[in-house]
């Protein structure tokens, strides 16, 4: 009991002590579409190619990338370590490591996995978080459903607190993937090492009410991906810059007081990473151009 006493007033320690996420971004860039504010997202298991981390990092560095977002699969779980230091070599910062786990993380076999490699490498980064696999969530009250997800969102953001990390709860759909669902859960945890990682790819739903519920999430804001959206029944998932949607989001996020990263994925874009990245930019190029924003277009020449 003595024990379990000190660990928790441990971790209240880590936690008083951790700077909001909100005080964080407040170090980012004043031209966010900058290129050296982009992060490299959804280029691990999306890539025909299937690139060695050296092979994805001397590629990241010709595209004039200087930040990575990771992704992956089980059966990149061998190439943590050589991730890590293959970005080392190549200068470029690991933004977030993507987890995907369930009601009960204390029982996910890959959660310590990548809590013992950032402590290793001694990476202080962002854990991008999707929770899944919660039953009967259609039967829950509302607060039930908080609480629900509350609950192993506690617990991943507790232990990456100890190692210095942030938690961004990332949007894929459904209850937990609503803004306005992860601010509840939020502000029912309290935690200052959460915040809100943003998916223009997975905004379908979103685009009339975009301008009335961004302001509510900006505060808590780590990242926004940006993708092209096609209106329409259903809303078309389509490359940045070929869609009727994106740029008057991408317009409201500048003049906005975000000042964090901005994401360029390869998902729904082409085989290759390389392409799709190449494609996204270029997309996002379009759309600076059309806006007149000179400031940005410049650090592309």
């Amino acid at each position: 009991m003595l024990r379990k006493l000190i660990a928790t007033c441990a971790l209240l320690l880590v936690l008083l002590s951790f700077p909001t996420v909100s005080a964080q971004k407040k170090k980012g860039t004043d031209n966010i579409y900058a290129r050296q504010n982009l992060i490299a997202w959804c280029i691990v298991p999306f890539d025909s190619k299937e690139r060695t981390p050296q092979q994805r990092a001397e590629m990241l560095n010709k595209l004039g990338f200087t930040m990575l977002a990771y992704d992956w699969r089980e059966k990149h779980i061998p190439e943590f370590d050589a991730e890590l230091e293959a970005l080392k070599k190549h200068h470029i910062k690991l933004q977030a490591f993507w987890l995907y786990s369930g009601p009960n993380p204390e029982n996910d076999q890959n959660l310590p996995i990548i809590l013992d490699l950032l402590k290793r490498h001694n990476v202080k980064t962002e854990i991008w978080c999707m929770i899944g696999g919660i039953k009967d969530m259609d039967k829950m009250t509302q607060q039930q459903k908080v609480e629900a997800v509350a609950k192993p969102v506690a617990y991943i953001a507790d232990k990456a607190a100890e190692i210095g990390c942030t938690v961004g709860l990332y949007n894929h759909g459904g209850w937990y993937g609503m803004p306005e669902n992860q601010l509840e859960v939020m502000k029912y945890l309290k935690r200052p090492n959460i915040g809100i990682v943003y998916n223009l790819h997975h905004a379908e739903e979103d685009i009339e009410r975009f301008p009335k519920f961004f302001p509510k999430i900006l505060p808590h804001l780590m990242a926004v991906n940006l993708m092209g959206l096609k209106k329409g029944n259903p809303v078309k998932v389509v490359p940045v810059g070929e869609g009727d949607a994106e740029a008057e989001m991408i317009r409201i996020i500048r003049d906005s007081s975000y000042r964090g990263p901005i994401g360029i994925i390869n998902e729904e874009t082409a085989p290759d990473a390389e392409v799709g990245l190449t494609m996204n930019v270029d997309g996002l190029k379009k759309i600076l151009k059309a806006q007149g924003d000179v400031g940005a277009l410049r650090t592309y020449e």
